[in-house]
């Protein structure tokens, strides 16, 4: 699940060249040189061939569906449900004591629902907190993160500073880098600021904030938020153009540039066939730092896998805007009809709630 700043939380608990000659005998004896020598290449290539593996060894390795999630059934009828949360700490993830190093803090806990889905009650294990740490970084940034998946059979989490997308391997110990995204169409410098990670036919899917990449004033400068990434299970990376799916979003509500919505948490329904997002913050006027943090929502949007119908509903109180939803996942065995969501606020940049 994907907050920006504070705590992420999810349910779902990688030829030889001859110069010319006037002596025939040299011109001769060249050829003859040059002749075995091909033989012999021609001899090693077809050894190297025949010890190589087949393509089909490397590269059909099929998706592993193995779901991670774990659910116990009391007897009272109540459910249980192991669940983990990350953390995205900003500039707090780097370690004070450790020489180049970045952290995030791995939380487990339980999610007890009621038998008549009514309520719903959390208990955090804290003896079971980990750190997770990384080298690689950013701009002096990094392991903050937004979001996590399980996809091909490992728990993935992703880095919105330098994006990164680590498999969590060793019970959860150990954050292992598997895929550099690369921000807008693929051919830029800057990694992926990404906020969602979402499965979709086995494929998944991240995106970013949504909207154009603007000045702090709101002036724009390109439309590198609005594409998305689609990675399979052997990581190959496509570059997908959103900006028209992210404005139809965004259309929904009336909104029209230099208005804007920001994306920090969107998943995709195989069982509704749609779209779900519930979107951070959004304003009909143009983008500035201070507005901002008062344009938090309380929707939830609904789209058709083109995008072409877009149905609005509202969830919770949207209060005076300070905050937004910056998370949500569906509830594993609810038919995708319920979902927990994750409400954040910041002040002057800073996570406050």
């Amino acid at each position: 699940m994907s907050e920006d700043e504070g705590i992420t939380e999810t349910f779902d608990i990688e030829m030889v060249s001859k110069e010319k000659s006037s002596a025939p005998s040299l011109s001769a004896f060249n050829y003859t040189i040059t002749g075995g020598l091909a033989l012999i290449v021609a001899i090693s290539f077809a050894a190297l061939i025949h010890y190589l593996p087949l393509a089909t060894t490397c590269y059909s390795k099929p998706y592993n569906s193995t779901d991670l999630a774990t659910i116990q059934t009391l007897s009272n009828g109540d459910k249980v449900y192991h669940i983990a949360v990350v953390t995205d700490l900003d500039n707090d993830s780097k370690d004070s004591k450790k020489k180049n190093t970045w952290f995030s803090y791995f939380k487990i806990g339980e999610l007890t629902l009621t038998k008549d889905l009514k309520k719903a009650t959390i208990v955090w294990e804290d003896e079971k907190t980990k750190v997770l740490t990384s080298q690689i970084a950013a701009g002096g940034r990094s392991m903050e993160l937004s979001d996590l998946k399980v996809f091909d059979g490992h728990l993935l989490t992703v880095d919105d500073r330098t994006g990164i997308i680590y498999r969590l391997e060793n019970n959860f110990k150990d954050a292992v880098p598997w895929v550099l995204l690369n921000d807008g169409p693929g051919n830029i410098t800057k990694g992926l600021k990404a906020e969602w990670m979402t499965v979709k036919n086995n494929v998944l899917v991240v995106g970013g904030l949504g909207k154009e990449w603007t000045t702090t004033d709101g002036v724009f400068q390109n439309y590198h938020p609005m594409y998305v990434k689609y990675v399979n299970h052997l990581g190959e990376v496509e570059h997908i153009n959103w900006v028209d799916n992210y404005k139809k979003l965004r259309r929904s509500i009336g909104i029209e540039w230099p208005g804007y919505m920001i994306h920090e948490s969107g998943q995709w329904s195989e069982i509704h066939n749609k779209w779900f997002f519930m979107p951070r913050r959004a304003s009909k006027e143009g983008y500035t730092e201070a507005t901002d943090e008062f344009a938090g929502t309380d929707l939830l949007l609904i789209a058709n896998e083109d995008f072409s119908h877009v149905q609005v509903k509202h969830v919770g109180d949207r209060g005076n805007g300070a905050k937004g939803y910056s998370a949500f996942q569906f509830i594993p065995g609810s038919h995708d009809d319920l979902i927990v969501a994750l409400k954040s606020e910041e002040k002057e940049g800073i996570p406050v709630a």
